[in-house]
């Protein structure tokens, strides 16, 4: 996981004072550093390290200094019962020496205050020193009796302090103490276990001592449960054990930041110590993040030696050790970015710095870090595609990158992604990978030019260059779409037409709308037919005006039944010299559409129209026009007899019985096809039919006619019947020849045997096929030969029998 903190050496001037000296104990200031070494002088140090002053205070080791929250003071304590108060921009001090070691001491937070000249110290007595009103120094005893102070941290109005017993809180503004947390394992020595304590805020005390960890709240007393009690008391929010020594704890806002001195065997080898971030709960703790730190000299140092300080102005926490400082502090943006392409995740890296770019200082180039990474892994596509989100607008990167697609060999994956709107590289860019395609893609080629505004690029160039290419290849459809498309982009329409038109492209009546080449199709309005007969008529009728209707008359013979049915439904009279024509195009090729035509044709000649009618199977309504439209008998009886059907000469004398001419045509012309007697019998008594007795005279003389045919025909048929009879009569008494050439048409083997000399019995049938008798079905029963029956064939009748 990623950590939470990151950490370096505090250096420059702190290098130098721990090579011949060791650190005691530092104070952090949000301006400085107050160091304190074992040799009895404290520095102060700017946040870097460096020195900025010099303070010879003892011989012996600091063991303490305090700053006021202003920095404008300082107060130190020494392991020989020195301490000295005294103010940096300020000839105010306090000087004294005791005659025991002084563990801590503390400055009022507010000491620069002329009424808050306060500090305590701790040795084997916690003392309260005042300045009072004659400038002088009143020392007052707050706590004695359990052992050596080892630590205070005032804050605000309250004091806490640890001894060997416990740690106690003292209210300075009613001069009370108000608890005392024991301390919970007694067998630890405090000298080398010391007691950790840290203010989170004015009410909040964090306790850390051996692995125990208490956070402890001060809270208001209810006045009436007071009595005689504190006006404040303590409550333990939060108490857990660690697994490790705790050398110094630190806030971090609702978390906690522990140092630790860790054992890992009974032989008390010293590991490294341990930075971590915990979040407290009532009873235990969850860990955030555990780092081991690497000091100098770690296997030398005891639990005592290590101090956490922080700065509350900023999170950084300050680990301090003999030979060693380190800080560590909150990981930022940068970090975190830091951390990702570490890991390289370089996809969440860059998205991280979109998020904060305001916020990143060093992060400049992490988008090409991930482009080199994506090309290094060999993910091409991935990588020309971020190029579009990290080189932006910046056109020499762009080059740059195109270049180094190209030298990789990777031109096509990089051609999806170049800049293509107001910002564009140089033509010879988009022309290079045009030729890179044109040498091994065209279909990526073709693409390009599509989605390619054509001002990238020279289109001479590239036209020549297409040219050059369908020498060698001159049918490729592909490259002649392409062509094409350049030619409509550089407006020789001509050109492009041309080859629209060879391939039979569907997108010639594009082509030809959107640049009005009416003019131009004249001469190929078949050929657009030829390839797209909706598209080519829709485009005729709806620019009758470009185009006129009688273009295509001279092609009749060619044009589609399509056009003229279209141009029919528009408008009837339109196209009505193609009536006639129209007819049988419509019966070649639409003979759904042929009788509404018909109906609605006002144009067409009749004759044609009861022709089609009749062809189309509706004879009686073609019947129905001749009579009723044309009023011709003759037509009509002879559409009668070419149909010879019973029920149209039915109509035609229902039709005809009240019209006397009718009726006179239909007696002279319907003897010879319909019983005369049918419509006599039908002509009402009374009606005066012209040249009737004419007419009844031929009807007699057709009768003797078809009588005398009748006879004449019946003296033929029996002297024909009569001579076949005797021609088929000598033919049968002929007799058959049979070798051993003939086989039997059952079993198939030679019809004669191979020795004579033996008995043997033939049937030979009139159709001259021969079977054994032994292979017939019923050897005396059969009469007539079975293939020929089976082929209902009549010359297989009859039998020859041939024995020996």
């Amino acid at each position: 996981e990623e950590p939470k903190l990151k950490y370096e050496r505090l250096a420059n001037g702190v290098t130098e004072i721990l090579q011949k000296d060791a650190a005691s104990c530092m104070t952090v200031h949000d301006k400085f550093l107050a160091l304190g070494t074992h040799f009895g002088k404290v520095y102060l140090l700017d946040i870097q390290g460096n020195i900025t002053q010099k303070f010879e205070i003892s011989s012996v080791k600091i063991n303490q200094i305090s700053l006021d929250e202003g920095g404008e003071h300082v107060g130190v304590c020494s392991e020989d019962g020195k301490v000295q108060v005294f103010g940096l921009y300020t000839r105010e001090g306090f000087h004294e020496n005791f005659d025991c070691p002084i563990k801590v001491v503390a400055l009022h937070p507010q000491f620069s205050r002329s009424n808050n000249k306060q500090f305590v110290t701790g040795g084997n007595k916690l003392l309260l020193y005042e300045r009072n009103w004659l400038n002088r120094w009143k020392m007052m005893s707050l706590h004695e009796g359990e052992g050596i102070i080892t630590n205070i941290k005032w804050r605000a109005n309250l004091i806490a302090w640890a001894n060997n017993v416990g740690v106690k809180i003292y209210d300075i503004s009613t001069k009370q103490r108000i608890t005392n947390v024991v301390r919970d394992n007694m067998s630890l020595r405090p000298d080398m276990y010391p007691c950790s304590l840290c203010w989170k805020d004015n009410c909040t005390l964090i306790i850390g001592w051996g692995t125990s960890v208490k956070i402890c709240v001060v809270k208001e007393r209810d006045p009436s449960e007071m009595r005689d009690l504190p006006s404040r008391y303590v409550e333990i929010v939060s108490a857990f054990d660690m697994e490790f020594y705790i050398c110094g704890l630190g806030p971090l806002a609702d978390q906690l930041v522990t140092l630790y001195y860790v054992k890992e065997d009974e032989e008390e080898f010293r590991a490294r110590p341990r930075l971590d971030i915990i979040q407290p709960l009532p009873e235990t703790c969850e860990e955030i993040s555990s780092d081991a730190l690497t000091v100098r000299q770690f296997q030398e140092n005891e639990c005592r030696d290590y101090r956490l300080e922080h700065s509350e102005g900023e999170s950084l926490f300050y680990i301090i050790s003999p030979k060693d400082i380190v800080v560590a502090k909150e990981r930022d943006q940068d970090d975190h970015i830091d951390w990702l392409l570490d890991k390289k995740k370089y996809e969440e890296a860059l998205m991280a710095a979109e998020i904060s770019f305001k916020n990143i200082k060093r992060h400049d180039k992490i988008g090409m870090a991930y482009i080199n990474h994506l090309v290094e892994r060999g993910d091409y596509d991935a990588a020309a595609r971020k190029c579009q989100k990290v080189l932006g607008k910046n056109m020499d990167l762009w080059e740059n990158e195109v270049y180094r697609f190209k030298t990789i060999g990777q031109l096509k994956a990089i051609s999806q992604y170049l800049p293509r709107g107001d910002l564009r590289l140089r033509p010879a860019i988009y022309e290079m990978i045009l030729h890179e395609f044109l040498k091994s893609d065209y279909e990526g080629f073709a693409m390009l030019i599509r989605e390619w505004p054509g001002e990238l690029y020279n289109n001479l160039t590239i036209v020549q260059a297409v040219c050059d290419h369908l020498k060698k290849d001159p049918t490729n459809r592909t490259l002649l779409t392409t062509l094409a498309e350049l030619y409509t982009y550089d407006q020789r329409y001509d050109k492009a037409l041309e080859i629209y038109l060879k391939l039979r492209h569907k997108d010639v009546y594009q082509l030809i709308h959107k640049h009005n080449l009416f003019s131009s199709i004249e001469d190929k309005i078949v050929l657009l037919m030829d390839f797209d007969k909706e598209k080519a008529v829709d485009m005729l009728l709806d620019n009758e005006d470009k185009i006129s209707v009688c273009v295509p008359g001279y092609q009749i013979g060619h044009l589609p039944c399509l056009y003229l049915h279209k141009l029919f439904k528009r408008d009837h009279h339109k196209g009505q010299n193609y009536h006639e024509r129209q007819i049988s195009l419509y019966a070649e090729y639409d003979r759904a559409n042929l009788l509404p035509f018909l109906r609605d044709s006002t144009h067409c000649p009749l004759e044609k129209v009861y022709v089609c009618i009749c062809r189309m199977g509706n004879c009686r309504r073609a019947l129905q026009m001749i009579m009723e439209e044309l009023g011709d008998v003759d037509k009509a009886i002879e559409f009668a007899k070419e149909q010879d059907d019973a029920e149209l000469w039915e109509d035609l004398i229902s039709y005809s019985i009240d019209k006397p001419p009718f009726i006179t045509g239909l007696l002279n012309n319907i003897g010879t096809h319909v019983d005369p007697i049918l419509l006599i019998y039908r002509i009402k008594e009374g009606m005066e039919i012209p040249n009737l007795r004419d007419s009844l005279v031929k009807i007699l003389q057709d009768y003797n006619l078809q009588i005398l045919l009748r006879e004449g025909c019946k003296k033929i048929l029996v002297a024909d019947s009569l001579s076949l009879l005797k021609k088929m009569h000598r033919t049968q008494k002929r007799g058959v020849r049979v070798d051993e050439e003939n086989i039997c048409e059952s079993c198939h083997t030679p019809i004669l045997p191979s020795d004579t000399a033996k008995n043997f019995s033939v049937v030979v049938f009139h159709c001259r096929h021969m079977f054994h008798k032994e292979c017939l079905p019923s050897p005396g029963m059969v009469q007539f030969c079975n293939i020929c029956s089976a082929k209902r064939r009549g010359p297989g009748s009859g039998i020859l029998e041939m024995k020996k």
